[in-house]
């Protein structure tokens, strides 16, 4: 996922599906000066801070 993408979901009114190595998870932040966000897991509600790039939206998405 590219920065940009991260901050429209961040600040979206919508609920967008967001995935970090599988599993479902809530951007709670983004620090685009560093490429991270801070997200939690929302099967676990473990807090992690991770590469944006890492992140990814399910496949379908336009």
């Amino acid at each position: 996922m590219e920065v940009q993408r991260a901050l429209e979901i961040l600040k979206s009114q919508q609920q967008y599906d967001v995935l970090y190595e599988g599993d479902s998870v809530w951007i709670d932040d983004v620090n685009p000066d560093n490429k991270t966000a801070t997200v939690h897991s929302l099967r676990t509600g473990d807090v992690l801070r991770v590469e944006v790039g890492r992140l990814h939206e399910p496949q379908g998405y336009q």
